[in-house]
């Protein structure tokens, strides 16, 4: 399966100066990211792959650590990404565990089809082979 999450709360945009890339989790987030790794602390998780924005990184780090996986970050899931970046990066997915990726809401968005709500620090399970329909969970404030 694919775990598509997206990043935990972060600051406000702007607050850590002219590159949005640099902002990192506040109070609030980085619990979520701590909530997530204990969420999916019982999947059989392969891969960690997230956007290269601190705040991804930031989300997913306590998940890598409990798992003993390591985080890649790739171009393909930063803000801004079209569906066929991100698309060409799960083409090799195996099915054999799950994969989680961590990015932003424009990405997700397109993911998982425009009008759907994608709260920071939500969680979308996509199993193309078993459920067309993604299923969301929020993680708690």
């Amino acid at each position: 399966m694919i775990l598509l999450v997206r990043h935990a709360r972060a600051g406000e945009r702007g607050s850590a100066g002219a590159d949005d890339s640099r902002r990192p989790l506040d109070k609030t987030g980085r619990d979520q990211a701590e909530a997530l790794a204990a969420m999916l602390s019982d999947r059989p998780l392969t891969r960690i792959v997230t956007s290269p924005y601190r705040r991804c990184i930031e989300t997913v780090e306590p998940l890598a650590r409990a798992a003993g996986l390591e985080i890649e970050q790739r171009q393909e899931l930063a803000e801004g990404s079209p569906l066929s970046d991100v698309l060409a990066l799960i083409a090799g997915h195996d099915q054999q565990g799950d994969m989680v990726l961590c990015t932003h809401g424009d990405v997700i968005e397109e993911m998982v089809g425009r009008g759907r709500p994608a709260e920071k620090g939500s969680v979308w399970v996509l199993d193309p082979e078993h459920d067309l329909e993604p299923r969301r969970y929020i993680l708690p404030d």
